[in-house]
């Protein structure tokens, strides 16, 4: 079966990994903030995403999304789990069973569809790009695109590990 080119890792260089941490560093001094702008822009533009929320998965006004204490423990969380992954990038074992416990999580236990990491790390490249868009050079885009793709990577591994099937 052939893998489509967006789910294969690409080795990311040193000099790559010190734009992302660098980037990160001032997304993650952000991180609440920064996690509900991903979250919000995640749910308006993919609100099926939604369905796994039970707290807020009828919240519909991006305003009433901002004050959910839900919403910004979630965004917390995921930001947590980027971010010890960024702090991690020299450390492939950690990076991977980070993110293998992440994917595990949600195939097993919140049951989400794969899909949805690829949308999520998009939109979150979206935001970081428009958040810090001096700091976000043509060569940092493409060290981040790589982080989308090992991220997702890792992810949905995780999902085939534990036999998921849809």
């Amino acid at each position: 079966m052939e893998i489509e080119r967006w789910e294969r890792s690409e080795e990311i260089s040193d000099a790559e990994k010190k734009v992302i941490q660098e980037i990160w560093s001032r997304v993650y001094a952000n991180c609440e903030d920064v996690g509900v702008s991903i979250l919000i822009r995640f749910f308006v533009n993919f609100p099926s995403a939604k369905q796994y929320f039970s707290q807020f998965k009828h919240m519909e006004d991006p305003l009433e999304m901002e004050r959910s204490l839900q919403l910004r423990k979630h965004a917390r969380r995921v930001m947590g789990a980027i971010n010890t992954v960024v702090e991690n990038l020299n450390d492939a074992e950690k990076v991977s069973s980070v993110l293998a416990l992440v994917g595990k999580a949600h195939a097993l236990k919140h049951k989400v569809e794969p899909i949805y990491f690829k949308k999520l790390t998009g939109v979150m490249l979206e935001v970081i790009a428009e958040e810090y868009p001096n700091d976000f050079t043509p060569e940092a885009h493409g060290a981040w695109t790589k982080m989308k793709t090992l991220i997702y990577t890792h992810v949905t591994a995780a999902y085939k590990e534990v036999g998921w099937a849809q």
